[in-house]
This record gives structure tokens, sequence and C-alpha cells, in this order.
């Protein structure tokens, strides 16, 4: 349900695993890429906000490049990963109408229909493509997520990745090595991220590059904003006349 909800969900196992120092060429982010994450992310969060019936589902065809470094922060004893940076493509297909029956209704369970994620990682410095498809099933109640499962269904690629990887889910969905972190991590999208970054009280509104890039903003001068206007001086009397003054 976050900004890719379900593109967290399906690659999971990138996120969240350890990741060894390989010789690779890094991969960079693509130009537009956090272009893609920002529409999938705002159209999800006014969905979330406004909980109109009416409109259409969340645009979220979305590209998302980690680095080894931030891989490596999501570090598990259970797990390891002995890969380097990932990069994944998807168009991620949720209904409006099952978003919002999972944020009104005491207990819901929105399954999530199959998603394709296509990637690519690096290994001995070369790119080996991963195709998975994921159909993700999360328990609502009373509007915030509590139980999540990956359902990973199919995933293709050389054997030594995709082996790790199908473990890792399968270990996931059973032992739950990540659930918590998952839980956290959507519930702070939906009751807090969404509302801080595109609610009616957001304090700054993000600004963007042309390449979608965040770019800080400069907050308003609040010293300006305190600062009291200078006091008038009073017009100064005008002169006494010469019948004024001999006057008793």
């Amino acid at each position: 349900m976050t900004i890719g909800l379900t593109l967290r969900l399906a690659c999971a196992w990138f996120a969240a695993a350890a990741c060894l120092a390989q010789p690779a060429v890094a991969l960079e982010p693509q130009k537009g890429e956090w272009g893609t994450i920002k529409r999938c992310e705002k159209s999800v969060c006014d969905i979330i906000l406004k909980k109109e019936p009416k409109g259409g589902n969340p645009d979220c065809d979305i590209v998302k490049t980690w680095s080894k470094s931030a891989i490596k922060q999501g570090e598990s004893k259970a797990v390891s990963w002995g890969f380097g940076d990932t990069r994944c493509k998807a168009n991620l297909q949720v209904d409006r109408a099952q978003i919002l029956a999972a944020l009104t209704q005491p207990k819901y369970t929105l399954r999530v229909p199959t998603q394709t994620v296509k990637c690519v990682i690096e290994q001995d410095g070369e790119l080996k493509p991963i195709t998975a498809k994921a159909a993700p099933k999360l328990k609502f109640k009373d509007g915030k997520a509590d139980k999540i499962w990956i359902n990973l269904e199919k995933i293709e690629g050389p054997e030594n990745v995709t082996g790790t990887i199908s473990t890792i889910a399968a270990m996931e969905d059973k032992l739950g090595i990540f659930h918590g972190s998952l839980i956290k991590s959507v519930n702070k999208f939906i009751h807090k991220r969404c509302a801080q970054k595109y609610g009616p009280n957001a304090k700054v509104a993000e600004e963007y590059d042309d390449d979608g890039k965040p770019v800080k903003v400069k907050a308003p001068d609040a010293s300006a904003a305190k600062a009291k206007p200078a006091r008038e001086k009073p017009a100064a009397a005008p002169p006494e006349t010469a019948k004024a003054k001999a006057t008793p």
C-alpha cells in the first residue's frame, strides 16, 4: 500500500538481506526514477487521505534502484545476500475499492492480484535478470495492517539467486523474519507519512527537480513574519501663531 508497497513486499528479500562486496559495475538510479516513485506515492496517498470512492486506481508504474550500501543496512542474522546493486521495475496494480475497504472496515483482507517484478542484480561483474511473480496478502484490523504475506508464486533467473530469494520469501511467510518491520512501514506510511507530505496541514510542500529528485525547499523567513512594523512618529504640532502666543 505504500509508495510502492507491493514492490516492497515483492522485493522485501532485497531490502532486508545482507550484501557482500563483489566486483561489479555500479547501478546508478535511472533518469526519472524518483518521478515514478513520487507519482505512485502521491496517488496512493490521495486515496488514503480523501477516501473518495470514485476515481482511478494508483499510478504505480515504477522503477527503484538499491545500492549495495542501502541493501546492507537491512542485514539480518537469519539471511545473507552475496550480490551487488539491484534495480527492479513493476507496474503495480491495486484497486481503489480494496484500499478504502482496508482502511474503513473493522476487518479486511486485501488480496493483491499477482504482480510481476522484473529486476537486474549484480553478480561477479555482470547484471543477472530476475523475474518474480507475487500476490501479497495483507490483513487489516481497524484500518491498520496486522499481518502480511509475500506469497511468492514464481521466480525465474540464475539458480543461485532465485534459490536464495525463494528461501528468504518462504522464511518470511512462515516465520515472519521481516514481518515486524514490514507492518511498521505500512502503518507509518498510511497513518503518518501521507498526512505529513500531502495532507491539508502539510508544513512544507516538497519540490522536485526535472529528474524527479527531491530538492530542499527554503522555509519562509520566520523573523520577517514576526517583525513588527516601525512605529510612525506623531505628526508635529502646527506652529503657534503670534495671536495665540499673546492670549493669556
